[in-house]
């Protein structure tokens, strides 16, 4: 394993394939997440990860641009894996993140792996929520926000008692409020918005998994079906929750490797 110093951000590269595989995470998790990904995958892969940017405890407390973010993805993925395309396995966050990174840099990614996250946010998703599950979804994010803004022992309380709710996965020792800036962001339109994020439309092929035990779904049955009915394309329900690569570890990576091999 080599770790390198992309942005200011540390970067971990794992394995010798001539594919790279760039994994990103979301709330409330770090690079950790993607631990039995990469013991499955670094024997035919190189697995490139690393903490995003403004979710490290052991980095200042500082919140980051849609630009920002894109910007340090274009970066790592050129430096570690120059002059070819990666592919991309994203959740949560990193979905929103990874997604808008494929569309501006089509030519930088040959295949997505989205987990759990579809057409999350668009007037067609919110349409489709009941109304409890919408006050879920803002009473949730408010909250994260509210955790930002506060910060210290309450902020950090607020989120780790968000995080034990929503049965994340990662470990208490590496979450605190400092992850939650996306949801401020997106709430309070600050640092720069989100405004630059647009539908996202896959510009290559895409396997899109998601878990099936959750109080609502982040994409709609339409969005999926359309994605499903391109060729190359596959969507696969676990009967998970939120973190499908965390409870189903080898049920995920073998998914993910059959479509790889076909697609």
């Amino acid at each position: 394993m080599a770790t390198l110093q992309i942005g200011g951000i540390d970067v971990l590269v794992e394995g010798d394939g001539a594919e790279t595989i760039v994994m990103i995470h979301g709330w409330p998790d770090t690079y950790r997440l993607w631990d039995e990904q990469v013991a499955f995958f670094r024997q035919r892969f190189r697995c490139v990860r690393f903490t995003l940017p403004g979710f490290d405890i052991d980095k200042p407390r500082r919140p980051y641009s849609l630009e920002e973010m894109i910007e340090l993805l274009k970066t790592i993925i050129e430096q570690t894996s120059p002059g070819r395309k990666v592919i991309l396995m994203l959740h949560d966050w990193g979905c929103a993140f990874g997604y808008q990174f494929a569309m501006r840099h089509p030519s930088l990614v040959s295949r997505i792996v989205g987990v759990d996250i579809g057409d999350a946010g668009t007037r067609a998703h919110i349409a489709s929520l009941s109304a409890k599950a919408k006050v879920m979804v803002i009473a949730y994010q408010l909250w994260l926000a509210a955790a930002w803004k506060i910060g210290g022992r309450i902020g950090d309380w607020m989120t780790l008692w968000m995080a034990r709710t929503a049965r994340a996965p990662g470990d208490p020792r590496f979450i605190d409020s400092r992850m939650c800036f996306p949801y401020y962001i997106r709430w309070m339109k600050a640092h720069g918005s989100y405004r630059g994020m647009v539908r996202f439309e896959p510009p290559v092929p895409m396997l899109f998994v998601y878990g099936k035990r959750k109080p609502f779904l982040f994409h709609t049955s339409a969005w999926a079906d359309a994605l499903a009915a391109r060729e190359g394309n596959q969507v696969r329900a676990f009967d998970t929750n939120h973190w499908v690569m965390a409870q189903r570890p080898q049920e995920f990576n073998e998914v993910v490797a059959g479509w790889l091999s076909h697609s």
